[in-house]
């Protein structure tokens, strides 16, 4: 199953310089190996998308991590925008940020989406004049950054936007746990969409170390939607 684990905060404003990811060979370039999980820019699997991630544990954790006291707040790898909008009604101060204008559409309808403001961009390539006081990457979109580079970029850009005391939290998945085993042929019921109810399959379709790449397809009795991905499980 999906599981929320690992989850921790840390503050790299006063980290000069960013410490170096473990550099293998096996990093060989996020444009070579390319992430797959673009294919959320199509509409239909951005539609699917909330079915397949709801509400969980995850949010939790984070929600609380704002405060009770507005404060302002950018989420990186936003997705659907399901917790900026929960961070929106709580009065925050909201930035969300996501490559997938798919996504952003669906975000963009949602009840307090007027209170957020919405940003298509990477985290890596993100940059604004404003400063944060609390910078979020959920969803564990941190592994979908494959190389180092990606990922350094990714903290510059945390660490270029946080305000002084700000935190940062993300998450990866347990890296004790069998991911290929866990994900190896699942099926589930995601739920209905258009009356017509999607089985989730997960498929492996590759494995180079830390590296998974899986294929997943939502079924329903008319058709069948495919995204692919790959991830570093570190």
């Amino acid at each position: 199953m999906w599981s929320f684990s690992n989850a921790f905060t840390s503050a790299f404003k006063e980290l000069d310089p960013i410490p170096q990811f473990k550099a293998t060979a096996k990093l060989g370039g996020f444009l070579e190996r390319r992430d797959k999980g673009m294919d959320y820019q199509q509409t239909q699997i951005a539609e699917i998308y909330d079915l397949a991630n709801p509400w969980a544990q995850d949010y939790d954790f984070y929600l609380p991590l704002a405060g009770v006291r507005p404060c302002s707040v950018l989420d990186l790898g936003c997705g659907t925008g399901t917790l900026c909008c929960a961070l929106a009604k709580r009065g925050h101060r909201v930035t969300g940020v996501d490559p997938a204008a798919a996504l952003l559409a669906v975000a963009r309808s949602k009840p307090h989406a007027a209170q957020v403001e919405w940003v298509e961009s990477s985290a890596q390539s993100y940059k604004s004049q404003r400063r944060f006081d609390l910078i979020v990457m959920t969803g564990h979109a941190f592994q979908v950054l494959l190389t180092d580079a990606d990922a350094l970029a990714a903290l510059e850009t945390m660490r270029g936007h946080l305000k002084e005391r700000g935190r940062i939290a993300f998450e990866t998945r347990n890296q004790r746990v069998d991911w290929v085993g866990e994900w190896s042929g699942r099926q589930r019921l995601v739920g209905t969409l258009a009356r017509r109810q999607l089985l989730e399959t997960l498929e492996i379709t590759g494995q180079d170390g830390e590296f998974i790449s899986f294929q997943t397809s939502y079924r329903s009795p008319h058709e069948t939607l495919t995204t692919s991905r790959e991830l570093e499980c570190i």
